[in-house]
């Protein structure tokens, strides 16, 4: 692709001629005269200012979707390419929810970099709403999240399971008991995720099958990490109710106790975000990697 399209690629994508100058390491200057220089040669404008913001104009969206393809064939001839002399490069811009990137994910990109070492990595990491968010603005190639909701133009590919149980701090009362009833989770007070969170999503829709209702939980508090979640528990008389991978440190060393809950179980699947379409190039191979990965 000519160097100019690409820089117009980025301005449509991020709406801020600073912004693509940023992503691109040059200067804004240069920015607008690749543009300028993009706008001349096609005879038309391609954005619009409105106050402080601008947008794409008709010939903008238009030209926007043409290049997008043909950014797509570029890196479909790439892929093809590395793969005939065994030498993969380029970068990947990963998303990953909270759970999966920080319990799940570091091994296997280290294994994926071991195996592919000229692909550059970037992981950016929050709740699964912000991850699928990230992936629509073009700002990731792909996330991994843990929530259950779909949206149409997002893909979905289920990659490991998981569950959510219930623990309680090794001093905690309750955790002489072992085993509790869906009607104790109602009575105990409890510790969650954050709003946005795919854990509290699960846990949601998961009790309500059962009747059990957020709103009838005795919830202290919502915390925004499992981490946070954890270190709660150490001086709290109550429960939370978290992924079992995020905690098997903690059970084993006992610091942590699960507590099973009578005749309910509550299973879910870690997932891969795409955009729809055919993936191509960097974002194919850890597909591809993370599917056969052996957990």
């Amino acid at each position: 692709m000519d160097y100019r399209d690409h820089v117009f690629l980025t301005v449509a994508e991020n709406l801020s001629f600073s912004k693509a100058a940023e992503a691109l390491f040059v200067s804004q200057p240069a920015v607008t005269k690749h543009i300028k220089e993009l706008e001349s040669k096609l005879n038309i404008s391609l954005f619009q200012r409105k106050g402080n913001k601008i947008y794409l104009t008709e010939a903008g969206r238009l030209t926007y979707d043409h290049l997008k393809k043909i950014r797509l064939s570029y890196k479909a001839l790439e892929y093809d390419i590395e793969r005939l002399n065994n030498a993969f490069k380029g970068s990947l811009r990963i998303g990953a929810s909270s759970t999966i990137s920080q319990y799940l994910l570091p091994k296997v990109l280290a294994a994926f970099y071991k195996r592919y070492p000229q692909i550059e990595l970037f992981l950016f990491n929050g709740n699964s709403f912000e991850m699928e968010q990230k992936l629509l603005d073009n700002e990731i190639d792909m996330a991994l999240v843990e929530n259950e909701s779909s949206q149409s133009n997002i893909k979905y590919l289920d990659f490991q399971d998981d569950e959510i149980i219930v623990v309680t701090g090794q001093n905690s009362v309750f955790g002489k008991r072992k085993t509790i009833n869906l009607n104790d989770i109602s009575e105990i007070p409890i510790v969650l995720r954050e709003q946005g969170s795919g854990t509290l999503q699960v846990i949601q829709k998961a009790l309500a099958k059962h009747q059990v209702l957020l709103s009838n939980l005795k919830i202290v508090m919502h915390l925004g990490s499992t981490e946070s979640i954890k270190n709660f528990l150490g001086d709290f008389e109550g429960i939370a109710l978290v992924s079992e991978k995020s905690v098997e440190r903690e059970l084993q060393a006992k610091e942590l106790v699960k507590l099973k809950i009578k005749d309910v179980t509550l299973n879910r699947k870690f997932r891969l975000a795409l955009q729809q379409g055919e993936q191509v190039s960097a974002t194919k191979l850890l597909i591809d990697f993370i599917l056969h990965y052996n957990y």
